[in-house]
């Protein structure tokens, strides 16, 4: 006999920057709680520039094209040029908004309609706790689109909730990833954890849990919220 949930289409679920340490476990956890993933990213199932709004707005006619629908958007890309107010110019700062943040607006307003008409769509942002603490000056662009990201997440939620489409943010703390490691020092690393209520480096798989479960029917009543992955460090 099948059952209607037998019989419901399985989840789609588009994760961009997938292909990094953090995206990888995001892709990786939904599949595990059942979704099918598509990855956009330079190397991804679609292959796709987030830096460019045309190769973007490609890509979401790719992804409906060839997967029919998308049922949980998670953006997970983010560009991480690093500028002072002395020294910033238009280039850098475009280059990482363009990233950051309007990469998700092309790809929404593809997506949106579909859930919308199903009654049914996920969205999650990931953003970072540094917009609450800016660790050094250099991350004025990346500190600035993160808090950018979590204007539009609200804004969403409002907007979109009727159509039964839930918007939510995770800001994850320093992860430790190899892009990470590039750019910290292991007493960064520690002084980090040592201001953590949770003494403990963070793992990609951290951040990953709680975009699961945002993406998951445990989380219907979740939306406008920012899950702080950060080991208790921003006390919200």
């Amino acid at each position: 006999m099948t059952t209607q949930q037998d019989s419901a289409p399985e989840r789609i679920a588009v994760v961009t920057g997938g292909a990094g340490a953090i995206g990888t476990a995001i892709t990786q956890a939904l599949r595990d709680t059942g979704h099918r993933t598509v990855v956009l990213d330079r190397a991804g199932d679609v292959a796709c520039d987030l830096g460019s709004e045309a190769s973007t707005r490609a890509a979401a006619a790719t992804v409906l094209r060839r997967y029919g629908r998308c049922d949980v958007f998670v953006h997970c890309a983010a560009a991480f040029d690093q500028v002072t107010i002395a020294d910033v110019d238009a280039a850098t700062w475009r280059h990482v908004q363009a990233v950051n943040v309007e990469s998700a607006l092309w790809l929404l307003q593809a997506f949106i309609p579909g859930m919308a008409e199903r009654g049914f769509g996920r969205i999650v942002f990931i953003t970072s706790d540094t917009f609450w603490a800016p660790p050094f000056p250099a991350l004025l662009a990346y500190v600035a689109s993160k808090g950018a990201l979590l204007g539009v997440m609200r804004t969403l939620a409002i907007t979109l909730g009727a159509d039964g489409i839930a918007v939510s943010a995770v800001a994850p703390g320093l992860t430790d990833t190899p892009a990470s490691r590039v750019v910290n020092t292991d007493e960064q690393f520690d002084a980090t954890v040592d201001r953590q209520a949770l003494k403990r480096r963070l793992a990609p798989d951290d951040t990953a849990a709680a975009v699961a479960y945002l993406a998951s029917d445990g989380a219907a009543a979740m939306t406008g919220q920012v899950l702080c992955a950060d080991g208790g460090l921003i006390l919200r």
